[in-house]
Order: C-alpha cells, then sequence, then structure tokens
C-alpha cells in the first residue's frame, strides 16, 4: 500500500498523540511492507535531524506551509488534496487526529484518542476548539476507518458520534523498548507524574493528596511532576512554590524522548490520577520500566494497568493517599507491583500496534473501493 500519515503532531513535544503516531509509523515502516510517505508541513518547525534513519525507506515531506494556515483550509474547506501538498499518489491517508486529510481517491482514517473535546471544549485550545466540536461527528462519518487506542475510547467514540462499531479499530500503543530489561524502578527514589498538566490529569487532586500524605510523614519521597505546561498549571504551580510544598515537589517541564527511561528508572512509584484517559501512556511506560503504579480507576485505565497496579477513585483523595503511602511504606507490595508491571508492560507491542493499524488500512481500502463502486441514486433509477 502507498500510505502518507500526517507527522506533524510529533514535530515538536512528543506527549500521547505525537509519540503514538511516531512510534506505530516507525514499526510499520521497518515491516518493510508498504510505502509510506511522512507528511510535515510548518513555517517554523523541521522534522528533526536523523528522524530518516528512523524511518527506514519513507520519504518525508517538509513543507513551509504555517501549521493555522493549512488546518483552516484542510478542516473548513476541505481543500487542498493531500496529494497536491504532498507530491504522491495514495491508497491511504492517516490522520493522527479526528479530522480528515482531504485527498481525491486515498481510503481516509482518522484517529480520535478520545473525545474530551466534546465534553469540556472549554479545556481545549486554539484550533482544537475552534474546529473540533463542530466538524469531528461528520469527519468520522466520512472516515473510512477510526483507529482507536482503547476499548474504553472505541465505545466513548460510538456513542459520541453514532457509528457502527465495525467501523471502529481499536489499536493499543506499545511500550517502550526499555520493557525487555529487567529492572524495578528505585526503592529510594522519588514519586513521579507525567503527564500534560491539565484540568483532566487531576493535577490538584495529586497536590492535595500528597500534602496530606507529607503532613503525615515528613520522610515522604520527593514528588516529581512532569509534562508541558498549559494556562490550567499556573494555579498548581503557585501552590508548589510556597509551603508546605516547597522544597518537597518539583515541577520538571516537559521532557523529551530521550530522558524519559532514566526518569522513570529513578522513580519509587508512578502515580497518574487522572479523571480520563484514552488510553495513559506514562502509566504503561512506568510499568515497563518495572515501577508500581497508581492509577485511576476510570477511563483507559483500568484496561492499561489491569491488577499490575492500585487503582483509585481520583475524587476520593483518602484513597489516592492511602495508595501512595502503602506502596512507599510496603516493600513486598511494591516489589509484586514492580514484577506485575513488567509482565503486562510486555503484553503492548509497537510491532502488534503497526500490525492492528496495518489491518485497519486494508480495511478502509475496502471499504473506499465499496463506496467508489457503489451505484449512485441516480443510477439505481
Amino acid at each position: 500500500m502507498r500510505i502518507v500519515v500526517d507527522y506533524r503532531p510529533a514535530l515538536r513535544a512528543r506527549t500521547g498523540v505525537g509519540e503514538y503516531i511516531h512510534q506505530a509509523i516507525k514499526a510499520l515502516a521497518h515491516a518493510g511492507e508498504d510505502e509510506v510517505t511522512l507528511f510535515s508541513s510548518s513555517w517554523k518547525d523541521r522534522p528533526a535531524h536523523g528522524l530518516s534513519s528512523d524511518f527506514p525507506n519513507v520519504h518525508i515531506v517538509d513543507q513551509r506551509i504555517p501549521v493555522r494556515a493549512l488546518n483552516l483550509a484542510w478542516h473548513r474547506l476541505g481543500w487542498p488534496p493531500v496529494e497536491a501538498v504532498a507530491g504522491g499518489s495514495y491508497d491511504v491517508a492517516h490522520s493522527p487526529h479526528p479530522l480528515l486529510l482531504p485527498s481525491r481517491s486515498a481510503a481516509q482514517l482518522v484517529t480520535i484518542h478520545d473525545v474530551h473535546f466534546l465534553s469540556h471544549p472549554e479545556r481545549t485550545s486554539q484550533e482544537i476548539r475552534r474546529d473540533y466540536p463542530s466538524l469531528a461527528a461528520a469527519h468520522a462519518r466520512r472516515a473510512d476507518r477510526i483507529i482507536v487506542s482503547s476499548r474504553f475510547a472505541a465505545g466513548e467514540v460510538q456513542r459520541a458520534f453514532e457509528l457502527d462499531a465495525g467501523k471502529i479499530a481499536v489499536c493499543p500503543a506499545g511500550a517502550p523498548e526499555w520493557a525487555n530489561v529487567a529492572s524495578g524502578g528505585d526503592a529510594n527514589g522519588y514519586v513521579l507524574f507525567m503527564g500534560t498538566l491539565e484540568a483532566r490529569k487531576n493535577v490538584g487532586g495529586l497536590l492535595q493528596a500528597y500534602g496530606q500524605l507529607l503532613s503525615r510523614n515528613s520522610q515522604t519521597p520527593k514528588l516529581m511532576i512532569a509534562g508541558g505546561a498549559t494556562p490550567d498549571a499556573a494555579k498548581w504551580l503557585e501552590i508548589i512554590s510556597k509551603p508546605p510544598l516547597a522544597g518537597h515537589v518539583e515541577y520538571l517541564g516537559y521532557v523529551e524522548a530521550d530522558r524519559r527511561e532514566s526518569l522513570f528508572r529513578g522513580a519509587r512509584l508512578f502515580v497518574l490520577p487522572s479523571f480520563e484517559e484514552g488510553f495513559g501512556l506514562p502509566a504503561l511506560e512506568a510499568m515497563a520500566a518495572g515501577v508500581p503504579v497508581v492509577a485511576s480507576d476510570r477511563g483507559a485505565l483500568p484496561e492499561v494497568v489491569g491488577d499490575a497496579g492500585l487503582l483509585v477513585d481520583p475524587q476520593d483523595t483518602a484513597a489516592l493517599v492511602n495508595a501512595l503511602e502503602r506502596i512507599i511504606s510496603d516493600d513486598v507490595l511494591r516489589a509484586n507491583l514492580s514484577r506485575r508491571g513488567l509482565e503486562r508492560a510486555r503484553q503492548f507491542t509497537w510491532t502488534r500496534a503497526a500490525a492492528d493499524i496495518r489491518q485497519a488500512y486494508q480495511h478502509a481500502v475496502q471499504a473506499r473501493r465499496q463506496r467508489d463502486t457503489a451505484p449512485t441514486h441516480a443510477n439505481r433509477r
């Protein structure tokens, strides 16, 4: 198949969406069965040096077209076709977000990790707020296939857009390469949170729980917070700069992919008390490093973590405090969770994710052909 993929979400900070598309297409490229084109477009951001070595035999198209201008044309006008800007002919056009890549003849797929932009549009920004809530439903119905990363997300997407379940392909993310190396974090390390600092990650609830834990035991391990800041983050950064959290909580900002392994390996435990996650990749990364996990019992996190971590109600501060305290104080529990986490993480691979995505591509191509050959209403008459 000739495949074109919009690589722009991975250009800057590779958060969940960018990391997913980067790793999945990397694995697909290494399989060597298809002709893959990575499309990038930005006025100032260029693909990373050495990207071609990560993607053998992949054609990388880098256009100097402002992201906002191209998105406005693509989202609102459905023009220009990706063939015109990427300079090729394709069987598959894959968008890593909920809005389609316009195409003359390729099968079109979108990836929808969650529908948070529908339930809380006020928590989104710029083009997402402008375009996703009003356009995503129509684009989802026009898509030949929709890729999601969890069964939870599949159910949310199906209900939100009233779709046939058969149109949705569940393609779980993979664990990082360090899942193949036995580890277990650092028994004397810190408590780690990793994720974009936004309301749905429940950062405020985490700080409240950590503050209570600190009041019980002044020797509580330090809390390290890693992730890009949104406008929501200002109030939390102010809280950690003042007593009683000052000196006990450190904000690291966004952590590049090549620094994540060492950060996880230095952790005593990982915590992700989100109100909702479409997958929860950092939890899987923590398990891959053998780091015990405390996570929310909502969204896709139970699906990812399983019995390899402690799951709590994110609105129950006492439950969160108790879960953190148990792992910090109980070496046997910590060792058991570490072992189970490593075992579970090895079940998630990017090779499998790439195979799942390729199957979705094949089904999308079949759907496109059926759509193109279906008789029109006029012909039926």
